[in-house]
C-alpha cells in the first residue's frame, strides 16, 4: 500500500503544471510587471527632467569655462526651432569658428514654460521675467536675441550688442507643470543658478537648486 502511494505521488509530481497552472502564473506575473511599470514610469520620467536640466546647466558652464580658457567669445545658443530643445556652442574667433558642442535634450523633455507657473516679478526665478516665454535671455535690451548668450573672457555674459544679458530658461515635460526646472544667469558675472519648482501648500513656489 505504501508502494502504491509513492507510485501515485511520483506519477503526480511528473505531471508538472496544468495548463490553468500556468495561466494562472504568467497572470500573476504581468499584473506584477504592470504595478512595477506604472510606479517606476513617473520616476523614469522626471529622470529625463533632471537629465535635461543637468545637460543645459553643463552645457552652458562649458562655454563660459571656454570663453575664459580660451580668451575667446563663446556663443550659447538655445533652439526651439529647426532642431527643436538643442544647445549648441560655438567659439566665435573669426578667424576660426568652430563649434565646440551641440546637444539634444531628451525627446519628452523640451524648453516649455507652463501657463500656470508663476508670474510675478516676485514669484520667479531670481525675479527674471514673468514666467515666460520658455526661453528669455537678454532681458531689458531691445530688440535683442532671447536664445543666444555670449561669454566673454572675463567671464561675463553679453548680447551681440555687448550689453550684459541677464535671463531665465524654463525646461519641463510639455504638460506637467509641477515637473518644471529652471536656469537663470546673471550676466555681469555669468553666474548660472538652477532652480526647482514646488509647491507650498497651494502654492507654486520656485526653490534654488
Amino acid at each position: 500500500m505504501a508502494e502504491e502511494s509513492n507510485w501515485m505521488t511520483r506519477k503526480h509530481n511528473q505531471r508538472g503544471f496544468s495548463l490553468i497552472e500556468m495561466l494562472i502564473v504568467i497572470t500573476i506575473l504581468l499584473i506584477m510587471v504592470w504595478m512595477g511599470s506604472m510606479v517606476m514610469m513617473p520616476m523614469l520620467q522626471q529622470s529625463h527632467v533632471a537629465n535635461a536640466y543637468n545637460t543645459t546647466l553643463a552645457t552652458m558652464r562649458l562655454g563660459r569655462q571656454v570663453a575664459i580658457a580660451k580668451r575667446t567669445v563663446v556663443s550659447v545658443t538655445l533652439s526651439n526651432a529647426a532642431i527643436p530643445n538643442t544647445i549648441t556652442v560655438k567659439d566665435t574667433n573669426p578667424t576660426n569658428p568652430t563649434t565646440i558642442e551641440t546637444v539634444q535634450l531628451p525627446n519628452d523633455v523640451s524648453f516649455d514654460a507652463e501657463p500656470t507657473l508663476p508670474n510675478t516679478v516676485a514669484t520667479t526665478p531670481d525675479n527674471f521675467g514673468t514666467g515666460a516665454p520658455a526661453i528669455s535671455f537678454d532681458m531689458g535690451v531691445a530688440p535683442g536675441v532671447p536664445n543666444v548668450v555670449y561669454f566673454y573672457p572675463d567671464g561675463s555674459a553679453q548680447d551681440i550688442a555687448n550689453n550684459i544679458n541677464n535671463g531665465v530658461v524654463y525646461i519641463a515635460r510639455p504638460g506637467v507643470v509641477m515637473s518644471s526646472k529652471a536656469i537663470t544667469l546673471w550676466g555681469a558675472t555669468g553666474r548660472l543658478r538652477g532652480w526647482t519648482l514646488i509647491t507650498v501648500g497651494a502654492t507654486k513656489t520656485w526653490i534654488q537648486q
